[in-house]
């Protein structure tokens, strides 16, 4: 028997704009007749999902750039960073801790997904984005925003991220708060380092802060980010950086290679009279 699934059709007005890599031939963008969001908790997700979901992040996350810790070009710099399904089940989904994933197809093509651990912090509850991933034929509509809008609980207090693109950030503000415009740095500063030691993903504990507000003798640039040693390329993020900060009040600070930008976010309250309606399809016999 099936586990039952909890889905929601969904139409959102696009909030986000994504840096896209030019082309001779400009690439036709898809419709969006049928939008379907499903929403798991960790232990209904299977292989298949998982493979799904990493050929999803293999073909449109990003390249590697160079990482001058290495003294040897591996991975090569200009090759897809991949995860395998085994990997994204240890990043995103570690034992014994309370997860969720939710995706949306657009027209039965996966267009995108996110991943959630969640974890106590001061008798209150921190939900962490570990993954957040929109193919690059369905960016600029809005769906990062609405896959993160379908995370949120009522029970959450707190919502973290830590990403090297500005865009990820942006759908975060937007989902959990309200804009980018309106963080408030000093949440950060205050709560970061203890909320982080408490998680149980090992890349987010072994993460070290970095950036002016947790030491203001730092000069780097850098304002609220993370030393990660991820050394994905910054072109396209850096170009959407420089975007995001002719238009807005940008919190953040500077990117840094091998770093990524670190979010928190009080959670505000929930409407519930605008909170969208959801059915539960019955399971297959």
């Amino acid at each position: 028997m099936q586990h039952p699934r909890k889905s929601v059709a969904f139409d959102d007005e696009p909030t986000v704009r994504y840096i896209e890599s030019t082309s001779r031939k400009p690439r036709k963008r898809p419709t969006m007749a049928k939008q379907l969001i499903e929403i798991f908790n960790g232990a209904e997700l299977t292989d298949h999902m998982l493979e799904e979901a990493a050929q999803l992040f293999n073909e449109n996350y990003g390249i590697w750039g160079e990482d001058p810790t290495n003294p040897e070009p591996v991975p090569k710099p200009g090759s897809p960073v991949k995860l395998s399904k085994n990997r994204l089940r240890v990043q995103c989904l570690p034992e014994h801790a309370t997860c969720s994933y939710v995706r949306v197809t657009v027209d039965d093509c996966l267009a995108g997904n996110a991943f959630a651990c969640r974890w106590s912090y001061n008798n209150t509850n921190v939900c962490w984005v570990t993954q957040l991933v929109v193919h690059r034929d369905f960016r600029g509509r809005g769906l990062a925003t609405g896959l993160l809008n379908q995370l949120r609980q009522d029970d959450d207090a707190i919502y973290g991220l830590v990403s090297s693109h500005p865009a990820a950030c942006l759908a975060a503000a937007k989902a959990f708060g309200s804009s980018i415009n309106t963080v408030a740095v000093e949440f950060i500063r205050d709560n970061a380092e203890a909320i982080m030691k408490a998680s149980p993903i090992r890349y987010v504990k072994d993460a070290e802060l970095r950036g002016s507000l947790f030491d203001r003798e730092d000069a780097s640039g850098a304002v609220s980010s993370v030393n990660t040693n991820f050394f994905v390329d910054h072109t396209e993020p850096l170009k959407a950086l420089a975007w995001v900060r002719e238009k807005s009040d940008w919190p953040l600070g500077g990117l840094l290679d091998g770093h990524e930008f670190l979010l928190l976010i009080a959670a505000r309250r929930r409407d519930r009279s605008r909170s969208r309606p959801f059915s539960r399809p019955q399971p297959s016999s």
